[in-house]
């Protein structure tokens, strides 16, 4: 003999899915950390597909140990601090993560942006991050010595002084040992090749291990 329900129990029923759905996704949300990447060229994996990238890449390692952190790559080929600064606030809310690394500003000094303006676009990158209670990771970045030699060392040490100021961890430059090996870049110079991407993972991993610690 089939049981069927009564239209009360029925309608109680249809009621009460739509509450265990939503609990179920809370408790899924909950249980994984986002870290938002939030960079350019350099992490959205250049003229490479998206799974050799070093972002990619530091998914994969981080599935070994920490199977807990979900990786959001956010970063955009060209992207400026400007543009970047226009997109953040809605990413921290989208994916709230627990962590934001936070590389960009290249293309602001080959464009020959104010470097005050870079500086306050990533200071306010950092603090938005700060108050939605994420853990940054700042990285800096060089450029080449034909800008002058004032402008570059100005560049390279704002992001240090960011990283003082608002006590987050910081990576002077991520493409260490990279950027001068041509068997480590692409043709064109300026972005690493898939080989280059491992090494640059290896670069990041020191520095961003503590704070996930």
């Amino acid at each position: 003999m089939l049981f069927r329900p009564n239209s009360r129990l029925l309608s109680f029923i249809q009621a009460f899915i739509p509450i265990v759905l939503a609990t179920l996704m809370t408790i899924s949300t909950a249980s994984a950390s986002t870290l938002l990447v939030m960079g350019d060229s350099l992490s959205a994996a250049y003229n490479l597909r998206q799974d050799q990238g070093w972002v990619s890449l530091l998914q994969a390692h981080l599935s070994e140990t920490y199977s807990d952190i979900d990786v959001v790559n956010a970063s955009v080929s060209g992207e400026t601090t400007q543009g970047g600064l226009a997109r953040f606030q809605q990413l921290l809310t989208e994916h709230q993560p627990c962590w934001v690394i936070l590389e960009l500003g290249a293309n602001d000094a080959l464009r020959g942006y104010p470097l005050t303006l870079t500086k306050q676009n990533l200071e306010n990158m950092v603090k938005q991050s700060q108050q939605a209670s994420a853990k940054v990771l700042l990285i800096g970045n060089q450029i080449p010595l034909n800008y002058g030699k004032r402008y570059t060392d100005l560049f390279y040490g704002l992001y240090n002084k960011i990283a003082t100021e608002y006590q987050t961890a910081y990576m002077p430059f991520m493409l260490e040992d990279v950027a001068l090996n041509k068997a480590l870049m692409l043709s064109d110079g300026l972005h690493p090749n898939e080989a280059g991407q491992v090494i640059i993972l290896a670069n990041i991993l020191p520095y961003l291990i503590p704070i996930l610690d």
